[in-house]
Formats: C-alpha cells, structure tokens, sequence
C-alpha cells in the first residue's frame, strides 16, 4: 500500500505540474504516513540528512563558480577564441556555439547555466548574421547539455554521493565523451549548415589563434584548476570548487576588474537562490529515496527489469531506455536519487564499472535536457530566441539522433569512460 501511494501520489503530482521538490516531498509525507511505523518528522531529518555531505558542498560552490566568472566577463573571450579555432567552418556560428558551451561546461558543471552563458551572447548573433531563429536555439540547446558530460558536473557529483563512486574518477571518465558528444554536434551543425549556406565568420589563422588564446587563458584558468587539481590528487572535487571559487574573484575583480564589491552582494544572493532550488530538490528526493529503501521498491523495481532479461546488453539498453524517458519528465537532481539506488541495485548483472555506469547515466539524462517538457537546455533557449518550444523540439531533431548514437557508443565500448579513470586511479 505504502508503494503504491508514494508511486502514485508522486506520478500524479507530476502530471499536473507542480514545482518538482514541493511534488517529492509531499509524495514522500504521504508514503510515511501510510507506512505509519515513523514519526513524519523523519521527513524532515532526513531532508537534513541528505543534504549534510562534504560532497555535496561542491554543488553551490561550482555553481557559484560559473556565476562569478561570468560575471567577470569570460563568455566574449571564450568565445572569441572559439571562432578562431572553428569559426572558418561552413556556419561557423553554429560550431563556434558549440566550441564555447563546450569550454564553459569546464567551469559551471550546469548545463542550464552553460546554454544561458554563451547563448545570451550568441543566439542572438546568429539571428543578427542570418541563422533561422529555431535553428540558433536548437544548436544552443544541444550545445549546453554538453554541460553536465564535461566535468566538473553537478549530476556527477550527486551520482557519486549516492554510489560511492570516486567523484575524480567520474570527472576523468567523462571527458572523453564529452568531447565525442562536442564533436558529433559540431559535425551535426555543419552539415545542416553546408545545406543551408550559412557562411564561415572568419579564415583560419594561427595568429588570431594565439591572440584569443592569450585573452581568454585566465578565463580557461578555471577547469584547468579543477580538472589539474582533482586528475592529479591535488585536493578533493569539494576542495577543487572552494578554490575555483577563489580563483574567479581574483581574476574577475583584479585582473578583469568587470566585478566591483558592490557587485558581490546580489552575486551572492542570485547564487544562494540558485543552489537552494537544486539542494531542495536533494533534500526532499533524499527523504523519498529513504521511505522507497525501506519498502524495497528500488530492489523490487530491479527486480522486474532483472526478470525480463538477464542479458547484459539487453539490461543496458532497457535501462537507457527508462533514464531516457525519465529525464523527458523529471528534472535531473531527482531523476539521479529516485532512479540511481534501482540502477545500482543490478550492476552485478551488468558487467560494467561503477563509473562506467554513471557516465552513461549522466549522458542519458543529459538527453533528457533536449526533451520537452522538463528539457531545461530547450527551455533556457527558447527564453532566449523567443522560439515556441515546438519549433525548436523540431530542429533539434537532428542534433537528438547523433547523440543516441554517441550514448551507445559510450554504452557498449568502455574504453572511451575507462581509460583515463583508470590512469587516476594508478
């Protein structure tokens, strides 16, 4: 009884949209009420519960990372040394969209603020330069959900605090698909280019090359951090975002000096509004994941893929397909705490690596950010172009296909995740 309404009551709330932390915690008190052997208090403890992790402190503090520096004024500056990199490319815009949001998912670890960034820039260019509008927003949408593959990642932090899974280990193995997903989607974007005779924006030169690289190698300063510090055993993931943190004031008020002691106080607010949405959303989907443990849905749930197949590489594939459809409907911090401790339940089975396994995860729900309705890349987009969120569903279409074929590469040939997680942990 207890499952059925915690399942039910959640699905419901879902269905008739209500905010998605407010729809988890009151499916969560409902469940513990049925249950009736605990006090409804234990909501609460256990939303405090699943907040309180040294892991979980790197989530506002990358978050707030990305704020600073792009507040700091790095978005122009990656991107111009993008477009000297890919801009000679037929529909150099499109590619160089890709290249920046590529460049900036290295320091937000948030596909939303990875498709804001470089679009409120960008999108708007394109239009400017010719770009069908729908086809601008489209390239950014795809573009931004590159944010949560490349690390530092959000979602990869969160799969690690509830797995165990070596976060720097996630962080390694993620960078190889990240930049297999970045060039598919170039590839992507330069075909329908070539098709719609969008023109290059500039000639390659290495000149122009070293000139950009040199303006925008502070602004890059912020990955090489993170990534240098965590690939080398230098500090933690939590450590590596305290001090990116650090590094963005100083180049953002010394060196760029775009930001001014005035300017910190609604950076801090706009941050701590930011992080409090997503660590709500932790809090009350931590309470859920502990009332479903005790019912044993998420062993009963593996329990009926399990009894389907027990192929591997058919339980790889039925599990894409439900992260897929979830991340279509759930917003990404909860799809991670309600499907992960399912998911985990069958790796014996799989035959797979822990942190192979968190990558397709990941790589999945960073699908799910190019699908209506809770697609937030498309949604950020459309705010930006003014686009119907059906046109750009539509020409985004193309840019969906290349990345289920990158998810099934990165699925079944482990290398591309493995490789360089196993040199960090040599």
């Amino acid at each position: 009884m207890t499952s059925t309404v915690l399942l039910v009551s959640l699905l419901v709330l879902f269905a008739i949209n209500t905010p998605i932390a407010i729809a988890i915690g009151v499916a969560s008190v409902l469940g513990i009420v049925v249950q009736g052997d605990f006090n409804p208090m234990m909501i609460v403890q256990r939303m405090f519960g699943g907040t309180d992790s040294f892991h979980l402190m790197a989530v506002p503090l990358f978050m707030f990372t990305g704020t600073i520096l792009e507040a700091g004024g790095i978005s122009r500056r990656i991107i111009d040394f993008a477009n000297a990199l890919v801009g000679w490319l037929p529909g150099g815009m499109a590619a160089v969209t890709i290249v920046s949001a590529m460049f900036f998912a290295g320091i937000s670890g948030s596909a939303a603020a990875d498709a804001a960034a470089v679009g409120a820039i960008l999108i708007p260019a394109m239009k400017t330069s010719g770009y069908e509008s729908d086809f601008a927003a489209a390239v950014q949408a795809s573009g931004g959900s590159i944010g949560v593959v490349i690390p530092p990642s959000i979602p990869m932090i969160i799969f690690g605090f509830l797995t165990g899974a070596s976060i720097g280990q996630l962080f390694a193995a993620g960078i190889l698909p990240g930049l297999l997903i970045g060039v598919s989607l170039i590839g992507v974007a330069t075909f329908i280019s070539w098709q719609k005779g969008y023109s290059a924006t500039t000639r390659f030169s290495m000149a122009d090359v070293w000139h950009t690289f040199k303006r925008a190698i502070l602004a890059m300063g912020a990955p090489i951090i993170i990534l240098g510090g965590i690939l080398f055993g230098v500090f933690t993931a939590t450590e590596s975002a305290a001090v990116a943190v650090v590094y963005g004031l100083v180049v953002g008020m010394g060196v760029y000096r775009r930001i001014r002691i005035r300017d910190l106080y609604p950076l801090f607010r706009d941050g701590a509004i930011t992080s409090a949405m997503v660590m709500l959303i932790i809090a009350t989907a931590s309470a859920f994941s502990w009332i479903a443990a005790i019912e044993d849905i998420p062993a009963r749930l593996a329990g009926g893929l399990l009894g389907l197949t027990a192929n591997p590489v058919a339980l790889l594939l039925l599990i894409n397909l439900v992260l897929l459809i979830a991340g279509t409907f759930v917003e990404t911090t909860a799809a991670l705490i309600l499907l992960v401790p399912m998911i985990t339940a069958m790796l014996p089975s799989l035959g797979i690596d822990m942190v192979q396994l968190g990558v397709i995860v990941v790589t999945n729900l960073a699908i799910g950010m190019l699908t209506p309705p809770m697609g937030i890349c498309l949604i950020v987009s459309c705010s930006i172009s003014g686009d119907s969120l059906a046109a750009i569903s539509r020409r985004v279409l193309p840019f969906m296909g290349i990345l289920l074929v990158d998810l099934l590469i990165i699925t079944f040939y482990s290398p591309i995740t493995m490789w360089m997680a196993n040199l960090v942990a040599s």
